[in-house]
């Protein structure tokens, strides 16, 4: 039996290695957030699929058939929208449900010792499940145009992992800051929604002036949608500076993130 003792000042000693000691807890936590995102839900997983559909819809004739906007060489519109939605809604997903972790979890928190950092990562597995079913849209859309992707696919965990980070960062920050001020809850709708029609999500970046393309990727959906439609779209071209800067922003979120959480997650039980 594993003997866990308690002392003053030895939890930011081993705060990394308790992490991996309670990775079970990491495993438990999202399986728990799975089953109850879907629990008495009228149509189920189907959320997943619907909502990135219809944005899609909408985002194809918005941007094609009223405002002309060019696709990626000869890939469908659809297809082009549709392979920026993917990460978008993971992010958008993703950092919607890290941000409200903290709270969503008061009792755990004000009565058990574990890393708080388990809380928020574990919740970004939810949106994971999310993406890989709507994946499967992006599968049936590939027979319906008969359009064969190239083995540029193989770079796609990847970019999930960039995707991952680059909501993880912002999502740290943001709960930290709702444990205390509750009001920052309302702030996510407001960022999602704006940070949809900011990201090249219903249009390629290639439309941006070059002279404002470097300044657009300090957005960090940025250059993850552009490597996504780069890996789906065969005939996508990638703009390495905007994505190596849009690594580099989504870093420092990042690093960011984990010092700001990991300086006041010591007061949550005493807020919460």
């Amino acid at each position: 039996m594993t003997k866990l003792v308690i002392q003053a000042g030895q939890t930011e000693k081993h705060y990394w290695a308790d992490l991996w000691r309670y990775r079970e807890l990491f495993y438990f936590l999202a399986w728990r957030d799975i089953l109850v995102r879907y629990k008495q839900t009228v149509i189920g997983v189907a959320w997943a699929v619907i909502r990135p559909f219809l944005t899609m819809i909408v985002f194809t004739l918005l941007f094609s058939r009223v405002a002309k906007l060019p696709s990626e060489g000869k890939v469908p519109y659809a297809i082009m929208v549709f392979a920026g939605m993917l990460p978008w809604q993971f992010f958008a997903n993703a950092l919607a449900e890290s941000s409200n972790s903290i709270v969503g979890n008061s009792n755990l928190i004000s009565k058990v010792y574990f890393p708080r950092l388990v809380v928020p990562a574990s919740s970004v597995i939810v949106s994971l499940a999310d993406f890989l079913i709507s994946f499967a849209v992006l599968a049936g859309m590939f027979v319906w145009y008969h359009y064969i992707p190239s083995w540029r696919m193989a770079v796609l965990p990847g970019l999930v992992a960039l995707a991952f980070l680059s909501a993880l960062g912002p999502g740290l920050i943001i709960t930290a800051l709702n444990v205390k001020y509750r009001d920052f809850r309302y702030i996510i709708p407001f960022v999602v929604q704006f940070g949809l029609y900011a990201s090249p999500v219903g249009f390629s970046s290639s439309v941006i002036p070059e002279k404002w393309r470097l300044l657009y990727s300090l957005n960090p959906m940025v250059g993850v949608i552009d490597g996504f439609r780069w890996a789906i779209c065969s005939t996508a071209a990638v703009y390495w500076p905007g994505l190596l800067l849009s690594l580099g922003v989504g870093t420092v979120l990042l690093v960011a993130g984990i010092a700001y959480f990991r300086r006041i997650e010591r007061t949550f039980a005493d807020v919460i």
